[in-house]
């Protein structure tokens, strides 16, 4: 049980429309101090904005939202104090240096962390005396990272941080995300990318059309949606075809226009089975890969889409 003032952030019933369309809708959620809390979801589902909300860069139609007990719309001033922020949009002044940059974001805040520790922590040492304007954008991304890291707030918040980043620059990130953790930080972070959320993320709120749709640990999302393996494979001929279903071993079939996927609790069964299918079908399979469910198998059974698309 959680008791009083163990959360860094409380939404009820928050709601945010841009003239008809509804971008963020009723949601209701709260994040505990010291956890990673990821809001996964495709673009569009409202991720950004209700970030932008809770940082108080923008103002909600309705609902209620705390951050470390104080409202960020009425207290904006107190809330950005305390908390760092990295958005997807970075601007940042293009003739200084890296160094410099962390430096003078590092003045904004009353007790921040070393702004050269932040910079390595993020994998730019060996840029640290490069302009921004000569940056990649993988770069300015981890710019932008640091720029948050670097106010040591109760709070980090991060918009999609490993957005367009290379394997090697992801995994960094995620190392100075952990340790944002283990330094007793709270983490709030939106992403599109499930093993990101699988690999961080202490809970998550799965988020579509402004809804949410699954919210809690992800693998206790996982078992509650999912006790099979998968079976995956490219075959758009196969995609809408019904006798997938009859399979040995087969739950459920998953299909879009390209892909198909067989959740089967019986692989030793279902694989030989699909190969004589498509024999006789006259049709051939390849690079069917085996699987263990995850986050992105449980969005497409909750919206029939994968979130990639």
């Amino acid at each position: 049980m959680t008791m009083p003032g163990e959360m860094a952030i409380e939404v009820n019933n928050l709601r945010k429309n841009y003239g008809q369309v509804k971008a963020v809708d009723g949601l209701s959620f709260s994040v505990k101090k010291g956890e990673i809390f990821g809001m996964l979801g495709p673009n569009g589902a409202g991720k950004s904005t209700t970030m932008e909300i809770l940082v108080g860069l923008k103002n909600r139609d309705e609902g209620e939202v705390k951050v470390l007990g104080m409202d960020p719309q009425k207290q904006p001033t107190d809330v950005k104090t305390r908390i760092g922020v990295q958005l997807q949009t970075v601007f940042l002044f293009p003739r200084l240096t890296v160094s410099e940059i962390v430096k003078l974001f590092a003045g904004f805040y009353p007790s921040p962390l070393s702004p050269d520790d932040v910079i390595k922590q993020v994998g730019l040492e060996e840029k640290k005396k490069s302009r921004i304007m000569n940056l990649s954008g993988g770069q300015l991304q981890r710019v932008a990272v640091a720029v948050a890291m670097v106010s040591n707030g109760d709070i980090i918040f991060l918009d999609e941080p490993t957005s367009g980043l290379d394997p090697q620059s992801r995994r960094k990130l995620w190392e100075a995300i952990t340790a944002l953790k283990a330094a007793g930080k709270t983490v709030f972070l939106t992403t599109h990318y499930m093993d990101e959320a699988q690999k961080l993320c202490d809970r998550v709120a799965v988020v579509d059309h402004g809804h949410i749709i699954a919210l809690g640990q992800p693998e206790e999302l996982i078992k509650e949606h999912f006790q099979e393996s998968a079976l995956e494979f490219e075959h758009p001929e196969l995609s809408k075809d019904k006798r997938l279903n009859e399979l040995p071993g087969v739950n459920k079939v998953q299909s879009t226009e390209e892909y198909v996927t067989i959740y089967t609790k019986d692989i030793a069964q279902t694989i030989p089975a699909l190969m004589e299918f498509c024999q006789k079908a006259g049709t051939k399979v390849d690079d069917v890969k085996v699987r263990q469910a995850t986050l992105e198998d449980v969005f497409l059974k909750l919206t029939g889409r994968w979130i990639r698309e």
